[in-house]
């Protein structure tokens, strides 16, 4: 949920309508994060105020106000040192519109703005405090109320610096957040800072860095509730590039800055990362014994052609189209066809302590705990272990009880899924093992876990997420193989498995030659209602994924459903105007889902059927159908998806939908 991205250049001309194109062109990459509101504030002429323009509506919106609002010549003449800052928004507090819209101003005179992606708690109480203090609210965001704190830190203590000012802000709200601040007090400097929320600062100079290590201050411990002012501290920690001229970019997502560099550094909880003077320094408000003495500056290797859509009209449609790819890519330098062996080296170290666990938690929401439930009967069978399949948000609320000798799996693609991580965070403190299943390096589930495995399935830009499911699924089966590598009643079935994946990519393209075929059914179902799927065994998962992706895309009503249940209220639906779509493969529960799918023809319901090529049999009970290449069980569930995702797409485009951004939807959900 929403972007954040700020650009300062030191030193560096740039012209005001550069500045302005680079954070539109951010914001564009940030899209996918939130796209009901749109902001930007860069200084004004006289470098006297701040001039803010705001948008309800795509970038798009805004990229045309901005031409009409800076139209004049004078915004092409080059400022040496500039800052700006530009968000983009998915709503939480307040409905979405110009008001609410970030950037978040603390006075009429815009004296310091803020952008902001989370949620900060206790809000109501800083309001009231600062309501008590004269400051009138002009917008129901939760954000506005941070630019105000720290307006009202800065008139009781204007001797302060602009980074102990947002500092002291940080320690008095809650909640989980990620902010950079602008002010026209401390121009050409900005202040950012995240607690539970992804935040990184992209660094590009001319010439080689100097070192790849930033030294962190720490300040001394506050008691939030009895400290009105941070301490302030007689030592410094800077990195100074070894010349004077710098750019620094400030983003949620390294797919906003890697056009503009490959260096990051991945800001930690409480970080809190200021630029004064061309200079970036990092401070901790309070020191804990595994924290390091620098943060490392990565080198990123995503490339600017992964996050374009090239010939596509949508990134969604790009994604299913890269699974043949993506798959083969969760595959590589892991699985070694030639001596049928997995090598998973983030976990490598940790396997024979998993395999001593009393059980496995796999814990995600949506589209990941699809997944898990997608490779739970397959982790049954190859470890021998109980297995546990959980949602985040309920595994909170349930407060379920973890032991030490537990193994924890949390999947999530982005790393950032709030639930997810405070579930983590929970099982952690309760001494379980820790294994991550993300997709995006330097995430905080990626660092917070204990150990992991990387699915390498390449940025995902649409909401609704494709390759990173199938990539995800592939991850757990290769999880599954190793633990059961020493089993030698369990090798002729990993030999099937394992030839099963070395043909997975080039059937997953003979899937997508459906795709056509595919089309035409949604012509048939776009005006529907509902639509139910119908599935048991190992394809019970794409049943919930397929319904999971129809209601995301085109806001139908669709309901995945476990066919054994298909007589215990569902079959209630059926009649001869209720589509229905049901996978039916030759399976070990082949014969009960024929049983099913009799059921259904027999109340005169005529549904869809995908089963596998050649399968004459299954074909007679319904004239259209879609026919997938014959696999191991435990991998059908890969390509069954793929139809679902087609179709989900087909319909969105038919009803008019906007297929990567749905509507009320985000792709990192990073609040609860």
């Amino acid at each position: 949920m929403c972007g954040i991205f700020a650009y300062l250049n030191y030193l560096t001309p740039k012209s005001r309508q550069e500045v302005l194109d680079l954070l539109v062109t951010g914001l564009k990459r940030l899209e996918y994060r939130g796209y009901d509101s749109t902001g930007v504030a860069i200084d004004s002429l006289d470098n006297k105020d701040i001039v803010m323009v705001k948008r309800t509506g795509k970038v798009k919106v805004l990229e045309d106000a901005i031409k009409e609002h800076f139209s004049g010549g004078e915004y092409s003449e080059p400022v040496l040192t500039h800052m700006g800052i530009a968000h983009t928004r998915w709503a939480t507090h307040g409905v979405p519109c110009e008001r609410n819209s970030h950037p978040q101003r603390s006075d009429e005179g815009n004296s310091f703005v803020v952008v902001h992606n989370g949620i900060i708690t206790n809000y109501n109480d800083v309001k009231t405090f600062l309501s008590k203090k004269g400051y009138e609210f002009e917008s129901e965001t939760d954000t506005e109320v941070f630019a105000k704190l720290v307006h009202h830190l800065w008139k009781k203590h204007p001797n302060y610096s602009f980074r102990e000012l947002v500092e002291q802000a940080i320690q008095q709200v809650e909640g989980a957040f990620a902010i950079a601040v602008k002010s026209k007090h401390f121009p050409g400097e900005c202040v950012a800072s995240r607690r539970s929320s992804p935040l990184l600062v992209g660094i590009k100079t001319k010439t080689r860095l100097a070192t790849d290590h930033i030294p962190i201050l720490y300040g001394k411990d506050v008691d939030s509730s009895k400290a009105s002012v941070l301490p302030r501290s007689d030592s410094t920690s800077e990195f100074m590039p070894e010349q004077k001229e710098v750019e620094y970019f400030f983003a949620s997502d390294a797919s906003a800055v890697i056009e503009h560099t490959n260096r990051v550094i991945y800001l930690e909880d409480d970080d809190v990362a200021a630029v004064r003077n061309g200079i970036l320094s990092i401070h901790r408000l309070k020191k804990s014994l595994d924290d390091p003495h620098a943060r490392e500056i990565t080198t990123l290797k995503m490339e600017i052609q992964q996050i374009m859509k090239g010939n596509y009209e949508y990134f969604m449609q790009k994604e299913i189209f890269e699974q043949p790819d993506s798959v083969v890519n969760t595959m590589r330098g892991r699985v070694r066809f030639d001596g049928q062996s997995i090598v998973l080296g983030g976990i490598k170290d940790y396997i024979p302590e998993i395999k001593r666990c009393r059980r496995l938690m796999l814990i995600g929401c949506g589209t990941s705990y699809h997944s898990a439930v997608a490779t739970r009967q397959l982790l049954e069978e190859l470890t021998e272990l109980p297995v546990m399949v959980e949602l985040a948000s309920d595994f909170l609320d349930r407060n379920t009880p973890i032991f030490r000798d537990d193994v924890c799996f949390f999947i999530s693609q982005s790393g950032e899924t709030a639930d997810t991580l405070m579930a983590l965070r929970y099982c952690k403190q309760r001494g379980a093992l820790i294994v991550g299943i993300t997709n995006t390096v330097g995430s905080s589930i990626c660092r917070e876990s204990h150990c992991g495995v990387h699915i390498n399935a390449g940025p995902e830009i649409g909401v609704a997420s494709t390759k990173a499911y199938t990539s995800q699924f592939i991850s757990l089966v290769m999880f599954a193989l190793v633990m059961s590598e020493d089993r030698l009643s369990l090798q002729q079935r990993r030999l099937e498995i394992l030839q099963g994946l070395s043909k997975l990519a080039e059937q997953i393209r003979e899937v997508l030659k459906l795709d056509n075929k595919v089309r035409e059914l949604a012509k048939d179902l776009y005006q529907h209602k509902s639509l139910l799927i119908m599935g048991r065994g190992y394809n019970f998962a794409t049943c919930l994924e397929g319904a999971l992706k129809v209601k995301e895309l085109t806001y139908m009503h669709s309901e995945g459903i476990m066919a054994g249940e298909l007589k215990h209220g569902p079959l209630a639906l059926v009649d001869d105007s209720m589509p229905v779509l049901m996978i039916v493969l030759r399976d070990p529960v082949y014969v009960k889902c024929m049983n099913a799918l009799q059921q259904v023809t027999s109340r005169k319901g005529c549904p869809i059927i995908i089963c596998e090529e050649g399968d004459e049999e299954t074909k007679t009970f319904s004239s259209r159908h879609l026919e997938i290449p014959r696999t191991v069980d435990c991998l059908q569930g890969i390509l069954t998806v793929i139809p679902m995702q087609l179709l989900s797409y087909h319909i969105a485009v038919l009803r008019g939908c906007d297929v990567d951004c749905p509507r009320n939807l985000a792709k990192s959900v990073t609040v609860e």
